[in-house]
């Protein structure tokens, strides 16, 4: 409906609250609010995304705990047990080229960096054989020589890594000994001494993080405020710094997003646009090893069954649990899974209902017909082991690595299995053995600065320290995370 303006003020005022041409007041004449309604400004911002942080996994997982070094450096445990990987050289000889996890392989041979003594009662195994012999002989290349037991012939296979090489004990003849001095003979045997025990030696380096926010003197003394709702879940009409806000809790989720994707540069010789980038010498190390970088490179991998999805049925779990009984046998874990993986772990574990078949029972309790169905879990126990289930919002959100996920399922990360507990390692800063989460944030921090999370604000608004028309809110962190034990982490892809 349109409506005819009168005068600027209209001389007939209507005696109820009513909308009428007669009683229109254009508050700017002809040219001003010529409509009949006024927009109905809503001031409550609308919570569209629901929580939007994705902080929050390593809080669940792991501790923090101050540095003041450029560097971390832990050592963990070796296997208890002598087993190489080998290859068979011939009927007589054996090559060791690594020990059981590989981490030393050499094609030539371990040289003296193995536990293999003459005498030595071993197994020797691959898809072809089953072998168990006596070391005789033990050269300083790796090679060792044995002579089966009984009548067996060993099948020289000629193949790197091929075979598996257990030593289970050791057999002397009556008055025999050993000479721990002699060393090397002439002949390359060896009578060697005492094993000592193995440990391998990790180590990781903290980045910088950075990020600001700022608003102009002007805008911070606007009074057009808008009703928000924080992530910290405080509300008000605070407008400028609900963006503040922002920035902070997106600066939060980039600490936790960093300690899982990050990854660490080349450290030769060669000058790369990141060295010049960071300002660093040539050839050092950038970057950081994150979580999923750490699993990559020394802990396990599965890609489920069906290579589509992970743990989408029960061998698959059978075949992470023989992995894990190769490791540390640790058996409480907690999985951090992507929502098509937390599904389908549910489906398979209602098949395993005998009553599930008609979708009637879930669980231990029966379902009634006014009962709402659970067709959810939240852990279960397989073998000597225990799985805890919990939805990971950083592997589901569109912004975040739930976008990768749905654009290339072959970059996809439907997952994160992750021991509970404790791990005790050698901290070399410290000096002695310390029980430690197997994952822990390590940030830089002194007596004069604490870098775990750091802000401060310039500018002439507020707390005035430049003539900078302006308040700027800075904000940085300098950290690295610490895997220790990623044999017993499973990345599920």
């Amino acid at each position: 409906m349109a409506i005819t303006n009168g005068p600027l003020l209209n001389s007939v005022p209507a005696a109820v609250q009513q909308t009428l041409s007669t009683n229109y007041l254009d508050l700017n004449g002809s040219a001003g609010w010529g409509q009949q309604y006024l927009p109905d400004l809503m001031e409550k911002e609308a919570e569209v995304f629901g929580p939007r942080t994705i902080s929050g996994f390593l809080s669940k997982v792991g501790a923090e705990e101050s540095m003041t070094a450029d560097q971390v450096i832990w050592s963990e445990q070796g296997r208890l047990h002598l087993s190489y990987k080998a290859k068979v050289e011939s009927t007589t000889t054996i090559m060791l080229q690594s020990d059981i996890d590989e981490s030393n392989y050499a094609v030539g041979g371990l040289g003296t960096d193995h536990g293999v003594r003459v005498n030595d009662t071993i197994i020797i195994s691959d898809a072809n054989q089953l072998v168990k012999a006596i070391v005789t002989v033990v050269a300083a290349s790796g090679l060792i020589t044995v002579a089966p037991y009984g009548d067996e012939t060993i099948v020289d296979t000629d193949t790197n890594k091929g075979t598996t090489v257990l030593v289970y004990g050791s057999e002397y003849g009556k008055g025999q000994s050993y000479n721990p001095a002699t060393g090397y003979s002439a002949a390359g045997t060896e009578s060697r001494g005492a094993n000592e025990p193995s440990f391998k030696t990790y180590s990781n380096k903290p980045i910088i993080l950075k990020d600001y926010y700022e608003v102009s003197g002007s805008d911070a003394s606007r009074i057009g405020w808008v009703e928000v709702a924080a992530e910290e879940g405080q509300s008000g009409y605070l407008w400028y710094l609900k963006a503040e806000a922002d920035t902070r809790a997106r600066f939060n989720d980039y600490l936790e997003m960093s300690m899982l994707e990050g990854v660490l540069g080349d450290d030769d010789t060669t000058a790369t646009n990141v060295d010049t980038m960071l300002g660093a010498s040539t050839g050092s190390t950038v970057g950081t090893e994150g979580l999923f970088a750490a699993i990559e490179s020394r802990g396990n991998l599965t890609s489920g069954i069906t290579g589509v999805n992970a743990a989408t049925d029960l061998a698959e779990f059978d075949a992470i649990l023989a992995e894990f009984d190769k490791q540390g046998a640790i058996e409480e874990n907690m999985m951090f899974v992507n929502r098509a993986t937390s599904l389908a772990m549910d489906d398979m574990l209602a098949s395993m209902n005998s009553y599930g078949a008609g979708g009637t029972s879930y669980g231990v309790f029966d379902n009634e017909e006014d009962m709402a169905l659970n067709l959810g879990f939240s852990g279960f126990r397989r073998g000597s082991y225990d799985f805890y289930k919990s939805d990971f919002r950083y592997l589901n959100d569109l912004a975040t690595r739930g976008g990768i996920n749905a654009a290339s399922a072959a970059n996809a990360i439907r997952g994160v299995i992750i021991p509970a507990g404790t791990s005790t390692v050698y901290d070399q800063q410290l000096g002695k053995n310390l029980k430690r989460p197997f994952l822990h944030v390590r940030y830089r921090a002194s007596q004069t600065d604490n870098r775990k999370m750091k802000t401060w604000t310039t500018g002439s608004v507020g707390a005035s320290t430049s003539a900078l028309d302006a308040m700027q809110v800075h904000m940085l962190s300098e950290r690295c995370l610490v895997t220790q034990g990623a044999n017993n982490f499973m990345l599920m892809k």
